[in-house]
């Protein structure tokens, strides 16, 4: 199953997320569609942060793990972009868990960042 858990402040803001796990979904175990949708997802967010928002990420990557955390300190605008960034794809890994609940779930913790 893949797990995506964002974290936010206490101000309620996305501080960033872990991504975890594979869907497998795929009957016959070549080609996993819903694994391959959270990836793009999770990957263009980290990648959004650097190229559209101008932030470098912490950002830690393997098989079936990456983790996309913000750095300590981000002026206004920096911030905002931050969020509407995370916030789409949000939007996006929510669609995939209602179509596909047994393959992907998406949690949202309070409490800052987690170590990335």
């Amino acid at each position: 199953m893949n797990i995506v858990t964002f974290q936010k402040d206490a101000s309620g803001r996305i501080t960033g997320f872990v991504s975890s796990g594979h869907a497998e979904s795929s009957a016959d175990g070549t080609y996993d569609l819903v694994c391959s949708a959270v990836s793009a997802l999770t990957i263009t967010a980290a990648n959004a942060l650097e190229c559209v928002a101008g932030i470098i990420p912490r950002t830690e990557m393997e098989d079936g793990y990456l983790a996309c955390f913000l750095p300590g300190s981000l002026d206004n605008t920096q911030q905002e972009k931050a969020e509407i960034i995370f916030r789409t794809i949000l939007t996006g890994l929510k669609n995939i868990e209602e179509t596909y609940p047994e393959f992907t779930r998406v949690e949202m913790r309070n409490g800052g960042r987690a170590n990335a």
